[in-house]
This record gives C-alpha cells, sequence and structure tokens, in this order.
C-alpha cells in the first residue's frame, strides 16, 4: 500500500500518459511507476528528488527516487572537506561530533529548531535546538515529520477491497479515496495502494474509459426510433477487446465488445424529458447515460445518427478530464418560430453543485428546476442528472458554468437557420471544452462545398471571451470588432469562406456554423464545431466517420511543411492560412469498411470531422488533448 503511482494507459495514441497537473502538461509514450515500499508510503524528506504522475481521476503524485537523495560526502564534492582546502575545518566532521553527517533529524544540531519533530527509525524526536532532542518517542504505528507518531502517514494510501483510502491530512484516520472500477478493468493493488489496469492513470486526452452520452433537445420529427436513432459510436484505440457496458442510473441497458482498433456503433433509446418539446428548463434525474470500457476508446454521440435531416454529432469527453467551468456556444433563439437553444449539464458526482452566470445576452431562459428567468442559479445535481437550459429569447451564448465537482457540458440548438435568414434549420450540438483546457490562438478554416470539393463551404464564426477586457488580433484582418468588454462577450463573424489565425491576450473560445444549403455554399444545413487551438493538437488521431453520408471529410491544420497521412496515404494539397505558418488539407473518407479511420504526423495537428447529405449535416473534433492550460 504505497502513494507511489502506477501510471498505465492512453499517451498520444494508445501509450500511457504522465501529466503534469500543475501546468497540464502531457508527454505521450510514457509511463510513472513507484515501487511498492512497504504497507503505506511514507512522505520523504524534501531533500530527495520527486517524480510526478497523475492518477486516473487527474490528480498528481508524487514519489521519491531514492538513487538522488541528498548525500554530503557525494554529491558536492566541492565541499568535501578531504578535498577542499577552502572548507573550514571546523565543519569537518572527523573534528566536530556534534556536526550531523547530512541528514536531517539524524543528531538534531543545527539542522532543527527547538521543537521541531522529525522521525528516525519509527522514532519520533522532538528538537532541542543545540544537537540534542528533548523527547523521544517510539511509534507504534508511523511517524510522519511534523507531526509524530500517527496512524498513518498523510497522503499515503492503502486498499481496502476495490476502494483506495487515503490518509487524511492530520494522519489520524483513513478517508474514501477512489473506487477501482471492475467495468474499467480496474483493481486494487495491495501493494500500490492505487488502482492498476489498462484505463489507470490516463493522461488529459480525448481518449479515456468513462463516458455520458447525453440526449439534447432535437426537432421532434427526427427524434423517434426506429427512423431516426440516438446512437454513440465507440472506437478501440488500444490492441486489446474492449467490452463495453452502457447504464443508466441503476439500470442496465446493453454489453458489448468492440475489436482492437475498430469501431462499433450502437443506438440507444432517446430520452423524452431531454429531447422532446420546446422547454422549459428541466432537471432529469439520472438522465444521461454511462459508458464504460475496460479498454482506453473515443466516443462520438449522433443525434440522430442517419436521418436525412437536422443532424449533428458530437466528440465526448472522458469522465478523468471534465473540469469546473465551461463557456457556452450555441446560436440565438429562433423567435420567428419559437424553437429554442440549450445548453445541458451533467453531474459524475453527488452532491454537484453548478452556477449558471449568464452572458450579457444569454439572460432570457425558460424558468425551470431552480433556474430564475434570467438565467440565473443554483442546482444541485446527483451522478447522472442532467440539468437542461432552454432558452426564451436573446442567446444563450457566453454564458459560464461553474461547478463545486467536475462536469460535463453540451451546447447547442434544437433546429436553427444560419444565418437565420437563410433556409434550411438543422440541429446542433458540442461538448464544450473546460475553460482550464482554453488558449489563446486558434487557427481557423472553412470546410469544403460537396459536391465542389475544391471550393470551401461559406460559415459563420464567434470568437468569445472567457476574460474581461479581452483584445483580439485576426491574420489576416477580418474587418469585425476585436475589443470584447466582458467574459461571455462575442463577435460573430458573417458568412465567410475565410482561413485566418485570432489570438489574443487572454483565453477565448472559437465556434464555427456551416451556413444553410440555400445560401448557395452545396450540399448540406447547419452544424457546429468547436475549434481546437493548436495547444491541443496531437501527432496521432483514430476517429470514426459514419459511412452512410453522401460524403465525409476530415480537415487537416498543420505546421507547413508537416508531414501527414490518412488511413496511410500521404496528404497532399495543403494550402497556406496566410502567413501564420500553418496549412491546411481537406481529405475525403472513403466511405467503405467499418467508418474507422486514422490519422499520423510527424508534428502535432489539429483535426475536424464531417459529413454532409442534402438538408444534412455534421461536424466535431476529431479528438485533441485537454491539458490544463494556465492563463
Amino acid at each position: 500500500m504505497s502513494a507511489a503511482l502506477l501510471a498505465v494507459g492512453c499517451g498520444d495514441s494508445t501509450a500511457g500518459t504522465a501529466t503534469d497537473a500543475t501546468t497540464g502538461s502531457s508527454d505521450s509514450d510514457e509511463t510513472t511507476a513507484g515501487p511498492g515500499n512497504g504497507s503505506e508510503s511514507t512522505v520523504q524528506p524534501t531533500t530527495a528528488t520527486e517524480t510526478g504522475g497523475t492518477d486516473s481521476s487527474g490528480s498528481s503524485t508524487t514519489t521519491d527516487d531514492p538513487s538522488t537523495t541528498d548525500n554530503p560526502t557525494t554529491d558536492n564534492p566541492t565541499t568535501d572537506p578531504t578535498t577542499d582546502p577552502t572548507t573550514d575545518p571546523t565543519t569537518d566532521p572527523t573534528t566536530d561530533p556534534t556536526t550531523d553527517s547530512g541528514t536531517s533529524g539524524s543528531t538534531g544540531g543545527d539542522f532543527c529548531l527547538e521543537g521541531d519533530i522529525v522521525c528516525e527509525d519509527g522514532v519520533s524526536k522532538v528538537c532541542d535546538g543545540d544537537g540534542g532532542w528533548l523527547e523521544e518517542t517510539p511509534c507504534d504505528d508511523e511517524c510522519a515529520d511534523g507531526i509524530g507518531c500517527v496512524l498513518c502517514v498523510p497522503g499515503s494510501t492503502q486498499c481496502n477491497g476495490d476502494a483506495v483510502e487515503v490518509c487524511n491530512g492530520q494522519g489520524d484516520a483513513w478517508e474514501p479515496g477512489e473506487t477501482c472500477d471492475g467495468l474499467q478493468g480496474l483493481e486494487c493493488d495491495a501493494d500500490l495502494g492505487q488502482c492498476v489496469g489498462a484505463c489507470a492513470g490516463l493522461g488529459l486526452s480525448y481518449i479515456g474509459c468513462d463516458y455520458y452520452p447525453t440526449v439534447t433537445l432535437q426537432y421532434d420529427l427526427y427524434n423517434t426510433s426506429p427512423k431516426d436513432d440516438f446512437a454513440v459510436a465507440v472506437a478501440n484505440t488500444s490492441g486489446q477487446t474492449a467490452n463495453v457496458t452502457v447504464t443508466r442510473g441503476a439500470m442496465m441497458v446493453t454489453q458489448y465488445t468492440v475489436a482492437p482498433n475498430s469501431v462499433q456503433v450502437t443506438t440507444l433509446p432517446w430520452v423524452n424529458a431531454l429531447t422532446k418539446g420546446n422547454g422549459p428548463t428541466v432537471k432529469v434525474t439520472d438522465g444521461a447515460y454511462r459508458l464504460r470500457s475496460d479498454q482506453p476508446v473515443t466516443v462520438y454521440q449522433f443525434n440522430p445518427l442517419k436521418s436525412t435531416t437536422t443532424n449533428d454529432a458530437s466528440l465526448l469527453l472522458p469522465v478523468n478530464t471534465w473540469q469546473f467551468n465551461y463557456m457556452i456556444a450555441t446560436w440565438g433563439h429562433w423567435t420567428q418560430l419559437g424553437i429554442p437553444s440549450f445548453y445541458a449539464v451533467i453531474a459524475k458526482e453527488d452532491g454537484t453543485t453548478v452556477t449558471l452566470n449568464p452572458s450579457a445576452t444569454g439572460g432570457q431562459v425558460q424558468a425551470g428546476a431552480g433556474v430564475a428567468g434570467n438565467g440565473t442559479g443554483q442546482v444541485a445535481l446527483d451522478e447522472g442528472d442532467v440539468l437542461e437550459v432552454i432558452s426564451a429569447g436573446g442567446d444563450l451564448t457566453g454564458t459560464i458554468v461553474s461547478s463545486d465537482k467536475p462536469v460535463q457540458v453540451f451546447g447547442g440548438h434544437k433546429c436553427t437557420n444560419v444565418p437565420f435568414s437563410v433556409a434550411a434549420c438543422d440541429h446542433l450540438e458540442e461538448s464544450m471544452f473546460p475553460i482550464e483546457t482554453l488558449a489563446k490562438e486558434y487557427v481557423v478554416v472553412p470546410p469544403v462545398q460537396v459536391p465542389n470539393n475544391n471550393l470551401a463551404k461559406a460559415q459563420m464564426v464567434r470568437v468569445i471571451a472567457s476574460e474581461d477586457d479581452t483584445e483580439l488580433v485576426f491574420e489576416p484582418n477580418q474587418g469585425v470588432n476585436t475589443m470584447l468588454n466582458n467574459a461571455g462577450d462575442f463577435v460573430e463573424l458573417p458568412t465567410t469562406t475565410a482561413a485566418f489565425k485570432v489570438s489574443s491576450e487572454k483565453k477565448i473560445m472559437v465556434a464555427q456554423y456551416m451556413v444553410g444549403q440555400n445560401a448557395g455554399y452545396g450540399t448540406s444545413d447547419p452544424s457546429m464545431l468547436l475549434t481546437v487551438p493548436a495547444e491541443q493538437y496531437r501527432t496521432e488521431y483514430l476517429f470514426f466517420a459514419e459511412t452512410n453520408w453522401v460524403e465525409n471529410f476530415v480537415d487537416i491544420i498543420a505546421p507547413d511543411g508537416a508531414t501527414v497521412s490518412v488511413d496511410g496515404a500521404n496528404v497532399n494539397g495543403w494550402s497556406q492560412v496566410g502567413n501564420t505558418g500553418f496549412s491546411v488539407a481537406h481529405v475525403k473518407l472513403n466511405n467503405g469498411g467499418g467508418g474507422t479511420h486514422s490519422v499520423q504526423a510527424n508534428q502535432k495537428v489539429g483535426i475536424s470531422v464531417y459529413g454532409v447529405q442534402s438538408a444534412g449535416s455534421y461536424w466535431f473534433p476529431g479528438g485533441l488533448d485537454l491539458n490544463l492550460i494556465p492563463q
């Protein structure tokens, strides 16, 4: 039972990732392991070098490397009194019997102040500040520096069945920690005091083992099975068969397997309380599905899967990447027809408190479930509960959602024109990126037209501020307002086929919207995409594109000169994005096979995936890292 962390999981594609929770950086294809060193871990002296890792909940732990423990006779030869003629002979340990040989607390003396408590060989010692001890107490259990005799060393861990227990800060009790979920192939290792398995220690990316697919508001003609189905696609990124379990609350929904490096699409029942009608705001107990796998996978949801109109899809974020603060991207309430936009919040822990702070445009909602008509509110959610906030007017874009425990958030629209003056309406939805993962620079490119694939399809773009007094810089200039005064304010680029970079000195979020089919830019009605910042690009992706669409594409944004392949074929036909140092390629995907595709690159690249058909489309990020980026 040790606080040493075994990090085994997915890195840049399928390998383990060790993540520094302080900086948010992740190094692919690395694992971090600590040796078991007894029944509990102990906190080593601060003179030892520490190495870090990340457990499956995203928290960082440290283990001490005994090979780097300070040794004054070897670690600093310039101060060795036998070799350094400048050394004061009065501090030579061969002549001064009161001098410590180098380990704090070994003999008291000059190395600790009066009253300091140090541990040595299971004995708690109180320093007298003058080279001796005021008292020495043998400990029955453990000894912790600064505390003395304790039941357990604060921060150490042990197993209690399939649960990890963590020693509290006072060292006098074990408290509940992570539960090692058997459905994720996890078990508690008694020597390590940690959960181990392929799903342990996953890094911060779109690859995970625990997801919450969530039905959202949809046009009522297109959310009824069997004609139109809500579905999830699970892509197995590992070399082992993945056993997948889907539940809703205490109810088992389905279990199935996904072969290595393949995709399985499964339909799930609609949740009528979340998808039917035009409101009001609701809280649905156990409204979300929970999907767990015992191997690392990626998950996408389709709302609906094969309808000929009003579709969209979302890349789901695994539970270990959920954070505490989100900003909403959606579209305006369609006042003429009374068709609303929405956002949905899902909890993974009981007793989660969600606080809503509407943007300047987001203060008109249909009250309900503890949410006021002005969009403010505090709502308590338990695991699997869904709060779906429905607009009554205005535009919910820019609203900030905060919580005291990690949550997942979707933004979208039941069915809308983009722009409002151009037919026809289509469903919008996307899983929001946490504010903690947003960046300050984005490269934005339009999709292609179909069937004129050599031309760009027009889009509208919103850039949203996460902080007050945010100034934007567009390269090349887009001729729009560049000063956003308040958090949640946004600038909207009208119908455009421009490719550009937008940056700021403060974190921003960028949302892209395909225009409607009647705008004259080829097949497909609206869908929504959150732009991935370059800081969250990756070198490898495994993704899914549903084969029933007329055409599917992956758009790749890469540094100039990067070498990229899609499904093993080198990508050509790059176009530079101004003078930004980035280029874009639009790659048509082969609709044969099961819809599994891969991207490999020698530099980090960003991808988006979309499919089109007459009056329908979907669009989502093909994947991304979700490292924590400081303000």
